[in-house]
């Protein structure tokens, strides 16, 4: 059995209300999914093109960690080679600088024995070469020879051996005649000859070296020496004749003073 459902004007006006709703939210449910599947298609492609950009990230950076493992391993192989060159050059400076050292004391050694070198040959030339000689106011050149031996005969002189001494100054006055020593070797002689007494001896002697240098700083007391070989021998008059000559020739010395007194005595 069939009923028919009846509805008042009021509840067929809210039922297709309803209806319609229904089928605004059915659009809607459609339309919204619609719209995330579009959402989880991008999100998809958004994900898919970060993992790519993630992964072409990390293999550059994998890329560059290489590059920098390897200039890393290169420049450390650059520094210890560096460093084994810098060893090597040290090295080398210590042995080129202990060369130079080396070198140096050498030359030092060489140029000392050089200056003893030169030195002796200096003084073996010395002693072989003429030098000069100051003696009683005169300069003179002198064989080395010459030298040695007047000052050796003037050693014997003041040694009191006037007996030997005059042989070796007549030796001397033969084998050099020409010497600078001549004129004080004669005084010396004479001094020697009056002392053993052998006044004419002495008066030679003494005339000789006046005669050769009257200019010489020894003239006065040789004629003073003269003059007291006369009083020994007592020739008085010779004397006084000596003392006037010492006296006129050479005033202000010490000879002429003492030459004075003794000319006031003999008168």
């Amino acid at each position: 059995m069939n009923s028919a459902v009846t509805f008042s004007p009021q509840t067929k006006v809210r039922l297709v209300v309803l209806a319609v709703m229904c089928l605004s939210a059915m659009g809607s449910v459609h339309a919204g999914l619609f719209d995330d599947d579009e959402a989880r298609r991008a999100i998809l492609d958004l994900r898919q093109k970060a993992e790519t950009s993630k992964m072409e990230s990390d293999q550059k950076f994998a890329d560059q960690a290489q590059r920098s493992t390897e200039d890393g391993a290169q420049f450390r192989r650059s520094l210890l080679n560096l460093q084994s060159d810098l060893e090597a050059t040290r090295s080398e400076l210590a042995k080129l600088r202990g060369q130079g050292e080396q070198l140096a004391r050498e030359l030092s050694d060489a140029q000392k024995r050089q200056k003893d070198l030169t030195q002796a040959y200096e003084d073996r030339l010395a002693k072989l070469e003429p030098a000069k000689v100051s003696l009683d106011g005169r300069d003179f050149l002198a064989e080395p020879s010459e030298r040695r031996d007047y000052e050796a005969a003037l050693v014997l002189f003041r040694k009191g051996e006037f007996a030997a001494v005059q042989s070796v100054f007549v030796d001397f006055l033969s084998r050099y005649t020409n010497t600078g020593y001549r004129p004080s070797a004669l005084f010396w002689l004479g001094n020697a000859q009056y002392a053993t007494k052998d006044y004419r001896e002495a008066i030679v002697n003494f005339r000789s070296l006046v005669a050769g240098a009257p200019g010489h700083a020894r003239a006065p007391e040789a004629l003073l020496a003269i003059a007291n070989c006369q009083l020994e021998l007592k020739d008085a008059r010779g004397a006084r004749k000596t003392l006037e000559d010492l006296v006129v020739n050479f005033p202000g010395t010490d000879a002429a003073s003492a030459g004075k007194e003794r000319l006031a005595r003999l008168r």
